[in-house]
């Protein structure tokens, strides 16, 4: 092995250097290269230090350590500089009180205490609902699934038992439901179970009366201004409407706790309900007429049996108010067609169906479901007609004429291989023009 060999790394190895011709000593040209080679460059990062093992993290957040912004000019005044960054270093981490088993590093700058009354604008915001959101959210939620009440009644009951324990709550309670029942779209039906629910298992009952009574309260605030609200604006009518139809609802649902027996309706709104009506017919208009039809075929067959038990002609009376206003009154051509409808309906006893008679006797005489079972059948040209038709037996008699016919037809009165057979012949013509294109088939198939 040659003994001039330079083991040291990137011996011999040159970048952009130009051979000199009258240089022919071999130790010259390498110390000419070796001179003509740039100086190593520091490093980018210091080195690990020895003594301490200290996180550069840890050195940083004591704030002595800084790094330089300004390029190292020689190899000097780089070990220069990094002999003085290991001194603060090192200076810096015996005087440090940091330890790396500390739970957890809170900053100085960070106050850890939070002042309470920061929050005291955002309360209203982050606090409980109030019972008025509570209740519209409940009554929201019945409106648009009205299927789910008996589900739902026992939990919205003990949610408000719980929260309702005062006389100013109950009062609040009250006005909330009944604004809402009179407010919300075909939610009076819904509303009326609710408020008897709620006067048999609401526990809170003060001095002025319980859930009942409140609500019948409520409900005569507004039955005294009933004469002024017939006549007053379109507004004004609307809401009288919607408290009138409430009410309907409210006597065939609220029901009252007797002593002995089922328990009864409220007789209060009986009479509330005839007085109603009055009010309505003394004012004529389309609006009044349309709420008193609509009040009348929710409540009329129940209202009419109960006048009837106390010997009340309150029913014909009104009847008769209906036949005037359909003589005198200027009212539409729609709202008249309503009228007259609802009188025939009480003719016919509120379209009730009284007992059948029994299976055995009935007869289409005594028995106006006779026909209800039956099967309709349809002529030829598609007219329907059932038992209860008067031609039915004629037009019976022609379906089953039609029925045999067919059954002849597929066979079941005759021999089908006759049927066939006559299907199957052709006539002599057809069978000559039929020989004549097989054989012409033939000829182009075999050319």
């Amino acid at each position: 092995m040659d003994e001039s060999f330079d083991r040291a790394p990137g011996a011999g190895r040159t970048r952009n250097v130009l051979a000199d011709p009258n240089n022919t000593a071999g130790s010259d040209t390498k110390g000419t290269l070796f001179n003509q080679r740039e100086p190593l460059r520091q490093p980018r990062t210091s080195p690990p230090f020895d003594e301490n093992n200290v996180s550069t993290a840890d050195v940083m957040s004591g704030g002595s350590f800084k790094r330089q912004s300004k390029p190292q000019q020689s190899a000097n005044a780089n070990s220069t500089s990094a002999s003085r960054g290991f001194n603060e270093v090192d200076s810096v981490v015996k005087s440090s009180k940091l330890s790396a088993s500390a739970p957890e590093f809170v900053p100085s700058a960070v106050n850890p205490y939070e002042d309470p009354s920061f929050y005291d604008d955002d309360e209203s915001y982050y606090g409980e609902p109030t019972l008025a959101e509570t209740v519209a959210d409940f009554l929201g939620h019945l409106s648009s699934s009205p299927g789910s009440f008996e589900l739902d009644v026992e939990q919205i009951t003990g949610m408000l038992n719980s929260w309702v324990t005062t006389e100013e709550l109950l009062n609040e309670l009250v006005e909330l439901i009944y604004t809402q029942s009179t407010a919300i779209p075909n939610f009076a039906y819904t509303g009326a179970r609710l408020c008897n629910y709620l006067s048999h298992h609401l526990h809170v009952s003060p001095p002025s009366g319980n859930f009942r009574q409140l609500l019948l309260k409520r409900c005569q605030t507004e039955f005294q201004q009933r004469d002024a609200a017939v006549g007053g604006d379109p507004e004004t009518q609307k809401k009288f409407h919607s408290y009138v139809l409430f009410l309907g609802e409210l006597y065939l649902n609220l029901e009252v706790k007797s002593v002995k027996g089922p328990p009864n309706r409220a007789d209060i709104l009986l009479a509330a309900l005839k007085d109603l009506m009055n009010s309505l017919f003394s004012k004529p208009v389309d609006a009044n007429l349309i709420c008193a039809v609509k009040l009348l075929k929710l409540t009329g067959s129940i209202l009419d049996d109960a006048w009837k038990e106390r010997g009340h002609p309150h029913m014909e009376e009104l009847i008769q108010r209906i036949e005037t206003i359909l003589l005198d009154a200027t009212c539409s051509r729609d709202v008249r067609q309503m009228l007259l409808k609802l009188v025939e309906l009480r003719s016919s006893d509120w379209g009730r169906v009284r007992a059948a008679a029994a299976a055995s006797n009935a007869t289409p005489d005594n028995d106006p479901n006779y026909f209800m079972n039956e099967p309709t059948f349809y002529t030829e040209d598609g007219t329907p007609f059932t038992a209860a038709d008067p031609d039915y037996a004629e037009k019976y008699q022609e379906i089953l004429d039609r029925q045999d016919y067919f059954n002849d037809l597929d066979g079941e009165n005759g021999d089908e291989s006759e049927l066939y057979d006559s299907e199957d012949e052709m006539e002599p013509e057809m069978e000559e023009a039929f020989e004549s294109f097989c054989l012409e088939t033939e000829r182009k198939r075999q050319q």
